[in-house]
């Protein structure tokens, strides 16, 4: 069946894979705005254990996750991998070694004999979700902005040992963190940190049974969703408005194009009504949350959640359709990358698109692996009968 279809197909087709793995990923990273807020909801030893044995018990789909979209992109579209993973290192290095602190903290938190207390590694999960979310939201942000490397397959056939036989070089001494400077890169960053935190809210209101912890969960979405919707202005506004990486389907060119972004929105009517019904759904999940004056509104995580992975899902579609360069180069405008000049053989995508048929099998197992652990609200009492406790 794959092998019918042309090589531009089969590389659409991974980059809606890529770009709904993404949105998933932001999505769960509920967990780590959660852990941002320990102890701005958790004020007492049984209430901040309750919230880390909540989180706890979905932190490994993110991290599952996060481990798929990167497996996913290496294969499907290699030379951004190495590009980027090896260019901007530093940025993934500090990505990769905070979800390190974060597998070490939930194993090892209530281990008997734990010297080091439950504050070190409640830190710990906290400097993992501030910089999980801020880093991977400017990372990101740089499909958008660009990022300071150049490309030369010519690289290869170096053998003179004088430079490394690599096909790309990062210019920028600071190797990935010039990309935490770019506002508009940061302003991406932020919108992320404060929208794990909104869905963590959410899914507290949805999941726990403490009414201590429900008050403070109440004021504190009202705290955050403000910021969260103000960067997310700040970064959609921006884009629609900036100048854009172009690619000229005849030669292949990167020129640019002044309102690129608004243009492949309006030249994509599918992904508009993707992005404004993803962008209607988050703010309508919240609001009604916020103004539940009687009951509380326990169902705005799957209003926000789903429109949180339509949002993003169509972000990256901007980012690689409608002939854009998906990681602009602002050293070498010509070495920018699109799914045409990055992605594997058409051998190679075909053989991958036969194991991406398992991928409906995998959510299914997933979502029932969910509402097992989901199938009732948490308390201390339950907590207490608990036999493993994060």
């Amino acid at each position: 069946m794959f092998e019918t279809f042309s090589q531009l197909t089969l590389q659409q087709y991974w980059w809606i894979i890529v770009s709904l793995l993404g949105a998933l990923l932001v999505f769960l990273m509920f967990v780590q705005g959660g852990q941002t807020m320990i102890y701005t909801l958790g004020k007492t030893e049984d209430e901040r254990t309750l919230l880390v044995n909540l989180l706890g018990r979905k932190w490994e789909f993110t991290f599952t996750t996060l481990v798929t979209f990167g497996g996913a992109f290496f294969a499907s579209f290699p030379l951004f991998y190495s590009t980027s993973f090896g260019g901007a290192y530093w940025v993934w290095m500090l990505i990769l070694i905070a979800f390190v602190v974060q597998a070490i903290s939930y194993e090892y938190r209530s281990k008997p004999n734990n010297f080091f207390g439950h504050r070190t590694y409640e830190t710990l999960l906290f400097i993992n979700g501030l910089l999980g979310t801020v880093l991977i939201g400017t990372a990101v942000a740089t499909f958008f902005t660009g990022s300071e490397f150049m490309v030369n397959k010519m690289n290869l056939t170096n053998v003179t040992g004088v430079k490394m036989p690599v096909i790309s070089e990062w210019v920028g001494p600071a190797y990935g963190l010039e990309a935490a400077l770019n506002l508009h890169n940061l302003a991406l960053g932020l919108t992320v940190f404060f929208l794990a935190r909104v869905l963590a809210l959410l899914y507290f209101m949805n999941r726990l049974n403490n009414a201590a912890i429900m008050e403070r969960v109440k004021k504190q979405l009202l705290y955050n969703a403000i910021p969260f919707v103000v960067f997310f202005l700040i970064f959609a506004i921006w884009l629609l408005l900036r100048d854009g990486f172009a690619v000229n389907p005849q030669t292949g060119e990167i020129t640019m194009e002044p309102y690129k972004y608004l243009h492949n929105l309006i030249g994509m009517p599918m992904v508009a009504v993707l992005f404004l019904l993803g962008v209607v759904m988050v703010l309508l999940g919240i609001f009604r949350a916020i103004t539940c004056f009687v009951k509380c509104h326990t169902k705005g995580i799957w209003a926000t959640g789903i429109g949180t992975v339509l949002t993003v899902f169509s972000l990256f579609l901007l980012a690689g359709f409608n002939h854009t360069a998906y990681y602009p180069s602002t050293a070498d405008l010509q070495s920018s990358l699109t799914i045409e000049n990055s992605s594997s053989s058409h051998y190679t995508l075909v053989a991958m698109s036969y194991v991406s048929l398992l991928v409906p099998f995998v959510i299914a197992y997933i979502w029932y692996a969910w509402r097992s652990i989901d199938n009732r609200k948490i308390d201390l009492e339950e907590l207490k009968g608990e036999s493993h406790k994060y």
